[in-house]
């Protein structure tokens, strides 16, 4: 069986049906849940500086490069950037139990994600090296020192200063829960992380590039994960290696030569992992189809989006930073509240790649993934099922493949930008809720978007673009929830849905395109029960004990 065959026989196996969801537990077992932070023991932890002062921006300016200014590689900064994406954002608690949130979102909040640094020699540290960021201590754990002639040769190559980060995945942090299909989430995970770092290298001038000609072995060699004992099944998947760097006229390059890569390999690397669980279950389909979907090393690409101007909406001015430490996740709607229209074309305008603007000149690939978007509140807006493309290439096969009833009548006064069209009006509250797991948040919100990927041709042509399609839907998803905020609303991703009841509803007869991720925006009703604790008052603890 061709590996393209497997990856999709995955996808099917892992959709969830009203009369059969995708293989998970049968019950969570507390005791055996996985721990949700990484540590690597016996190495030198540095701690990172909090930010005493948050970098001034509007929130507008998070996609708008140009408008911030660079500052310099050190301490100080590194720690910001990883405090306004990966750092904590509070802590909540109730009846004697209390559990961490995160600036990046997570399903469940299991957060699978790992961050990991390759640095460059900065003041007080003249070797620069490999780091394991952990939130908890918001401190780098130091496993190599890759020294200063490698260093050179690494600006040498790049042509300007910079530094690596790279994501990785722990299966077992998400499979602990959801099973089968939690594969799927970690990858959504990855997108939220990698648009995260994203917009908060804005803040500091920074740019930040997917490496995407190195393959996961190169990855792996970077980090020293030839070198580490894992424990099984809690292993570390890499996902990708970021650069980032200063704005620059001329393109960096996109892989890192061998030679280089083969330099790191001999470094001795430290650092024992810590164990995550008892007892880690083996669900066999992840490690099966996460061995099959391994990239290999490719030719280095750059993408080129659309250019053209950002829609302006009339928002008041509100502080980036105020809206990355505030996002969360809603549990419920209160099924009421309104989006006003030029705040919701502003929303879908921001999910479209453009040159030079945050989080898509990442430059994970082609743009792939549009939006259906169920659309219950939205002030002059008609109730009803729409369509964005974020890319004009599928626009007419995908008109071919749907209901012949639909409209497609392009909505009007919305910006030029976008390719926004009624499929069909009405009342589609509960068609909503039916093909996201009957979950009423799906019908509460002024929104519900399920997020359409051509599929079937990516997979046949290169089986690892599974990932990228969806750190895709993570990165929409990411924009989803920051302009959630910056409306006053609050946002949640929704990763259980019926797969083949949402291609039902479009007409799809085939998997040439397929859903991969829900997302829901609304007023959310707070749970009251719960109090909320600064993200690092622990660390104060610490200090004062």
């Amino acid at each position: 069986m061709a590996i393209s065959e497997e990856v999709i026989q995955y996808h099917d196996r892992t959709k969830h049906h009203p009369h059969r969801y995708a293989k998970s537990p049968d019950y969570l077992d507390w005791a055996n849940e996985p721990d949700p932070f990484r540590r690597y023991d016996g190495v030198r932890l540095i701690p990172l500086p909090l930010a005493e002062k948050d970098p001034e921006a509007d929130y507008l300016d998070l996609y708008e490069r140009k408008n911030s200014t660079f500052q310099a590689i050190s301490l100080k900064t590194i720690g910001t950037f990883l405090e306004l994406s990966l750092g904590l954002s509070a802590w909540k608690s109730f009846g004697g139990a209390s559990w961490a949130l995160r600036i990046n979102p997570s399903s469940g909040n299991l957060h699978p994600t790992e961050a990991h640094l390759i640095l460059p020699p900065w003041e007080g540290n003249t070797q620069g090296g490999v780091y394991h960021y952990n939130p908890f201590y918001h401190a780098l754990e130091q496993r190599a020192t890759p020294g200063e002639k490698l260093w050179a040769k690494i600006r040498e190559h790049f042509l300007t200063e910079g530094f690596f980060v790279a994501l990785t995945s722990i299966y077992w942090r998400e499979s602990w829960k959801y099973g089968e299909r939690a594969y799927r989430y970690c990858n959504h995970d990855a997108g939220h992380a990698a648009a995260s770092l994203s917009f908060s290298g804005t803040l500091l001038g920074w740019n930040i590039t997917y490496l995407n000609a190195l393959s996961d072995q190169d990855v792996e060699t970077v980090l020293g994960f030839h070198k580490t004992r894992w424990k099984r099944f809690e292993e570390e998947h890499p996902d990708f290696l970021l650069f980032v760097h200063a704005r620059s006229e001329k393109d960096v390059p996109r892989e890192i030569p061998l030679e280089l890569i083969q330099s790191f390999r001999s470094l001795s690397y430290s650092g024992e992992p810590n164990p995550l669980s008892n007892r880690p279950t083996d669900w066999h389909v992840i490690e099966e189809v996460s061995s099959k979907i391994v990239k290999p090393r490719t030719q280095g690409k750059s993408y080129q989006y659309r250019v053209h101007d950002s829609f302006q909406e009339k928002m008041p001015l509100q502080e980036a930073t105020k809206i990355i430490r505030r996002r969360r996740s809603a549990v419920a709607f209160d099924g009421k509240t309104y989006m006003p229209k030029e705040h919701f074309f502003g929303l879908l305008e921001k999910t479209i790649p453009r040159n030079h603007k945050a989080p898509f000149d990442l430059e994970l690939g082609e743009p792939s993934v549009h939006l259906l978007v169920f659309a219950h509140r939205v002030t002059g807006l008609q109730s009803g099922l729409y369509f964005l493309f974020r890319h004009e290439r599928d626009l007419e096969e995908i008109k071919q493949r749907c209901h012949s009833s639909f409209l497609w009548k392009r909505v009007d006064n919305t910006p030029e930008s976008l390719l926004f069209y009624l499929l069909k009006e009405g009342d589609f509250r509960s068609t909503g809720q039916s093909v996201s797991c009957h979950q009423e948040i799906a019908a509460d919100g002024a929104l519900c978007f399920a997020m359409i990927a051509r599929f079937k041709e990516h997979i046949e042509k290169a089986p690892f673009l599974y990932r990228t399609l969806h750190w895709e839907a993570g990165l929409i998803g990411q924009i989803l929830y920051l302009e959630a905020e910056a409306c006053s609303l609050r946002g949640t991703g929704m990763g259980c849905f019926f797969d083949d009841a949402v291609h039902e509803v479009m007409g799809f007869s085939d998997n040439s395109f397929q859903d991969l991720y829900h997302f829901g925006i609304g007023e959310a009703v707070e749970d009251l029960r719960l109090v909320t604790l600064p993200p690092y008052h622990h660390l104060a603890k610490g200090k004062q004990s």
